[in-house]
Formats: structure tokens, sequence, C-alpha cells
């Protein structure tokens, strides 16, 4: 019997869709209807100081109206943790990983912590133990907080085949450094849980933001160590920036897709930009998300990020 492909829709509650978003979804969602994958989705949650209230039912909201359906789902992180706590506990057994309890600012004045990219820092390795104080480290994080935990990384390269971007080679300890699984909100990062969820709902493919690359030697690595089985194929698509070459933000001003649509834009003039930004036709045009599964084609997709232009704007807004 074949393996049932699985993809995930996984929205943040941390904000409104914008269109670079509705990219990203809507090319996954044609990827997997034209291959008969299962869809789940999937509201990831876990980042609560940044929770919008409202924002995860705006999500559902919005990728309806855009026309994308899904099988399973939406399934909240928040909603139960304990598959989370037993994959740190598993880690923790296994002497895998160490509590820490550097700052933001301890790192950044550590001299030995480059810039692995422009919003996250090598960790240097401040809190890391000595081999044979695995145990005793642990224990100490059981009695002290708030303290986070970081995966003791293994210095060489983790290989695998992109779907978009081809055959990529990372070395995540000289990266990133020993990286966090939980935090000392002490909630599962972002890492451990979307390896931890991907596994348990049966995730055989994801399709998400090229942004994302950087995270998938940590998440191979996380799968080997936990044994979590096959890991799933990765595929991540150019983003979405504004003509500043930057990705879609606040400063380009208000590219929701709520915004549009209460503005009386149609959801086949959205969906019309987006097949026109992924190379589906030539020139925008109105068209159906039904229309885009049946036209898109990932090897047609341009390479490079999408441009959200002035003139974009205005043919969407243009009735």
């Amino acid at each position: 019997m074949s393996e049932q492909r699985t993809t995930r829709l996984a929205p943040s509650p941390t904000g409104a869709l914008h269109m670079g978003n509705a990219r990203t979804f809507l090319a996954n969602w044609a990827l997997a209807r034209r291959g008969g994958w299962r869809i789940v989705l999937r509201i990831e949650d876990l980042d609560t100081p940044r929770t919008k209230p409202g924002a995860d039912a705006a999500a559902v909201e919005d990728l309806g109206w855009l026309g994308l359906d899904w099988d399973a789902g939406p399934t909240r992180q928040m909603a139960d943790l304990s598959p989370y706590r037993d994959a740190l506990d598993r880690l923790r057994s296994a002497g895998l990983i160490y509590p820490c309890r550097c700052t933001r600012r301890d790192i950044e004045q550590a001299a030995s912590a480059p810039h692995a990219d422009a919003h996250e820092l090598r960790y240097p390795g401040t809190c890391r133990p000595a081999p044979d104080d695995l145990s005793h480290a642990a224990d100490a994080g059981r009695r002290d907080a708030p303290i986070a935990w970081r995966l003791i990384v293994p210095d060489g390269e983790i290989a695998f085949n992109d779907g978009f971007h081809g055959p990529q080679r990372v070395n995540v300890q000289r990266e990133v450094g020993d990286f966090v699984v939980a935090t000392k909100a002490s909630l599962p990062a972002y890492q451990l849980a979307v390896v931890v969820d991907d596994a348990r709902q049966g995730v055989t493919d994801v399709v998400r933001g090229d942004d994302l690359l950087g995270s998938t030697g940590r998440q191979l690595l996380l799968y080997h160590l936990l044994g979590l089985g096959p890991p799933p194929r990765y595929t991540h698509l150019p983003l979405v920036v504004g003509e500043d070459g930057r990705r879609l933000a606040k400063r380009h001003g208000d590219t929701r897709l709520a915004t549009y649509r209460d503005a009386g834009v149609s959801a086949d003039r959205v969906v019309g930009l987006l097949a026109f930004w992924s190379g589906v036709v030539p020139a925008r045009e109105p068209m159906s998300a039904d229309e885009f599964r049946d036209r898109f084609d990932l090897t047609r997709l341009p390479p490079a990020p999408a441009v959200f232009t002035a003139a974009d704007h205005a043919w969407l807004t243009d009735r």
C-alpha cells in the first residue's frame, strides 16, 4: 500500500495573513490537491507573547475566502502541550539538552557570536556543560527557573534535497550553535514543536517560504535524535517582497487579505495576482483557486522573490 502523502497549512496567529502568506499557502494547497495529498490545517500558536486575539479565526476565514480547503483541523498547538514535553523528556534523559540562562544581550556581547542572519545569533556555548556534567546540569535545570533548554548540536554537515532550491548542505553548529528547544516560558520552541507536530500528524511534505530554509537542518537533526522515522520532503518557495526588496511588512503599507476583502476586492482578483507572480499567467487576470490549482507548475515559479508593486495594488483595487 503506497504512502499517504500529507502536507500542512500552518498559519501563526501573530498577525493577519498578507499577500506573501497567501501565495505560499495557495501554492502549497495547489501542489497538494493536484497530487492527491491530504491537507492538515494547524494553528501554530506557541508564540504567546506575540499572539493577536482573533488572529487564528481570521486566518481560517482568509484561507477559506481564497478558495482553499483542508481535510483535518484546525488543530492548535496550545491545546495539548504533552507531546512536546514528552519529546523534551526523551532528549533530557538521553543527555542531549542542557539548561541555559543566557539572555540575547549575553550572546550579543560574546566575542565568538557572529550573526547567523538578520534575526539570529550563533550561540557560543556559554552554558554548555562538559559531557561528564550533563546529568548534573539536567537536575539543576529542574530545580531552578526560569531557564531555556538547548540541544547539544554536533559539528558536522547535514545534507538534504530541497524541492525547489535543490541540494543543500548545512552545518548547524557552525551557523547557529546549540539552539533552543524549550523557552524560558516553559514552552516548546518552534524548531522542536514543528518536528513533533509534523511527525505525529503524518506530514510527508512541507511547503513553506524560503525564509525557513535555514531551519531545515535543525529540524532534520531533531527528527534523527528523537527517532521519529523518515523526515518530510521540504520545498521552500521564494517570498513576496516590497519594492525596496525587503519581505512584506507594515512598512509596505496594509497588504492584509482582510483589508482587500473588506474593500470589496474579489478573491479571484487576489488569486489572479498571485498567479501572475507565480508564472502561471503572463499578465494579471482574475482566476479562481481551482483554476490556479489546475495551471500551477512549480518548475515555472520564478526563482527570485515576487515584488508587490504599486501597479499590483492599483490593479487589485481597480474595479
